[in-house]
């Protein structure tokens, strides 16, 4: 036992000088990590000042780039501008016209809402027949509502309303629709703003203004006035427009241009007043408008015809 002993203590002298020799290596390895760190050493890394920075971040620094990582990311294309709108055949401008009495218009862009008009687009005169394009429309609309298909004899009288302008027809028809009522309905379904109901004195006394003139156009050229089933039809019939009631805004326009132009127009010797009343509503692509005016009785109605046009030639862009 004894021999074992220090066979123990031979052992533990001869392994002494290695751990000596192991531990004197870890120190000096600390030694020359901390050197390497001690900012100013010779022994300074070039990277003790970018803890936790990536080869990316290395290369950013180099180059003068932002380190930002998200400034790192490629940019997202840029969004392809939205392609303008092409614009309309009018342009807004005032206009000092030699006419007698008073005028007023006004264009909506049917791609965006926007109106356009004169500075007096709000005021109001009588409709005349230019109504007739709403008392089909509410005609029309009520009865596919309803489930019922108007006859060929009624869509006949239809016609002769719009391209005629037939008067006793537009008369039936304006009961059919619950008269002043029907009118109420032009008013809030086609959100207008300036008009009225001439109460118990039928619709050629209804007041429109040609803001509110160009909304109806567009109020028909949606669908909301016809609906969906007859909006077509209707549209057909009033390009169809003939006769006495074929002037106005269209007639500015060459002459294939004026085939694709739905048109209503409404025309009125006022005896009360002593005045004409002479309106203009036309539906096109892109766009409607509404033109009115109003001079003394004795002018006749050629007078303010031709004005229908002629306001509309003035606002016309060049060329267009």
């Amino acid at each position: 036992m004894a021999g074992n002993r220090r066979a123990a203590r031979r052992g533990a002298g001869e392994t002494s000088p290695l751990r000596l020799i192991a531990v004197a290596v870890i120190l000096i390895g600390l030694v020359l990590v901390s050197l390497r760190l001690l900012p100013g050493s010779p022994f300074e890394s070039s990277a003790a000042a970018q803890w936790g920075d990536s080869e990316a971040t290395t290369s950013d620094r180099q180059t003068g780039a932002a380190t930002d990582r998200s400034a790192r990311q490629p940019s997202p294309p840029s969004p392809s501008p939205s392609p303008s709108l092409a614009p309309l055949p009018f342009q807004a401008k005032d206009l000092k016209l030699d006419i007698q009495g008073w005028y007023s218009w006004s264009v909506l862009d049917r791609r965006t809402g926007k109106i356009i008009g004169s500075k007096n687009m709000g005021e109001t005169s009588t409709t005349a027949s230019m109504i007739k394009s709403w008392i089909v429309a509410d005609y029309l609309r009520r009865s596919a509502d309803a489930g019922r298909t108007p006859s060929d004899a009624k869509l006949a009288d239809a016609t002769r309303i719009i391209r005629d302008s037939d008067n006793t027809r537009a008369e039936q028809f304006y009961n059919e629709v619950d008269r002043d009522a029907s009118i109420k309905r032009l008013i809030s379904m086609c959100k207008l703003t300036d008009s009225s109901v001439a109460p118990d004195k039928g619709w050629s006394r209804t007041a429109l203004s040609p803001r509110d003139t160009a909304r109806l156009g567009n109020c028909i050229a949606t669908g909301t006035a016809a609906g969906p089933k007859w909006t077509k039809w209707l549209l057909n019939e009033m390009k169809l427009v003939r006769g006495a009631g074929d002037f106005g805004i269209r007639k500015a326009f060459p002459v294939a241009e004026q085939k694709k132009i739905a048109i209503k127009n409404g025309w009125i010797n006022r005896t009360k007043e002593q005045e004409m009343h002479i309106n203009c509503l036309a539906i096109g692509d892109t766009w409607t408008m509404g033109v009115m005016v109003k001079y003394p009785i004795n002018m006749g109605y050629d007078y303010g015809m031709k004005n229908c046009e002629k306001i509309t030639e003035a606002l016309l862009r060049p060329g267009a």
